[in-house]
């Protein structure tokens, strides 16, 4: 069992170790520009200067998988960071006092809750407006449901245990109690939440911008290079391929990092 678990965590490290070294790389160099266009080059295939071939306008399809993994990470991040943040804060009150206040904010989390972060994520870029930081904005709002219903259960079992007790013995306050004492103990259980998280907003982030709403050009996502490639599937199919690939990889690291946390 151990070594399984093991193998679980190795493998999503090594993939998402991989695509993060993707992304450096991205963030400091590129072989072309990723925005530069040739149409002496248009839909050329796999070659040694154009290593994944090139798109409908002639744009070099490597430096643009380079740049997009990192919009994808970007936006990735930022949803992650928001929803997981508001999330504890919410999840840490209402499951540390309970009460009215709980009733409340648990009420109008469950009405969210019961949309799909994607669906939620729609409603918001319409009110908010396309583009990247307004995507982690609809998103990162769309993912505090699900990090806050994952603390709250993990603040009502922790507030009774004797660690606890002690410290309100001791005289410890109550924000110190939350987040220096019972927070930490939830970390295991918060990781495999954020891994999953990631996972999550990287096909969220995806799919809107496959269907045209999420990030704009000349930004370059994954998600955008598969809707610009879909309309040459059978003469370029590289240029859907390779961008798919990475997707495929980033969603796979996430999801086994997140089951090797959590068996651990």
């Amino acid at each position: 069992m151990k070594k399984k678990k093991s193998k679980n965590f190795i493998i999503g490290a090594t993939i998402t170790g991989i695509m993060l070294i993707l992304v450096m790389i991205g963030c400091i160099w590129t072989p072309y520009d990723p925005e530069a266009m040739d149409v002496n080059l248009k839909l050329s295939g796999v070659s040694l200067s154009h290593i994944m071939g090139c798109d409908n306008f002639g744009r070099d399809i490597f430096s643009r998988v380079l740049k997009g993994s990192g919009t994808t990470l970007f936006v990735a991040v930022g949803t992650v960071f928001i929803g997981s943040f508001f999330g504890i804060v919410i999840g840490a009150f209402t499951g540390y006092y309970g009460g009215i206040l709980d009733e409340i904010l648990m009420r109008i989390n469950d009405a969210l809750f019961a949309f799909p972060s994607i669906l939620l994520g729609l409603v918001f870029i319409s009110l908010l407006g396309s583009g990247k930081y307004n995507v982690i904005v609809a998103l990162g709002i769309a993912f505090i449901p699900s990090f806050a219903r994952i603390v709250r259960s993990e603040f009502i079992r922790c507030k009774n245990m004797d660690y606890v007790r002690s410290a309100k013995l001791a005289g410890a306050g109550d924000l110190r109690i939350m987040f220096v004492h019972i927070l930490p103990n939830t970390m295991n259980v918060m990781l495999s939440s954020i891994m999953i998280g990631f996972n999550n907003a990287v096909l969220a982030e995806a799919g809107m911008s496959y269907l045209g709403i999420g990030v704009q050009p000349p930004d370059a996502s994954l998600g955008r290079m598969l809707s610009e490639a879909q309309s040459y599937l059978f003469s370029a199919p590289g240029y859907a391929i390779f961008p798919g690939v990475v997707l495929i990889l980033m969603v796979l690291g996430f999801s086994l990092l997140a089951e090797g946390v959590k068996e651990n």
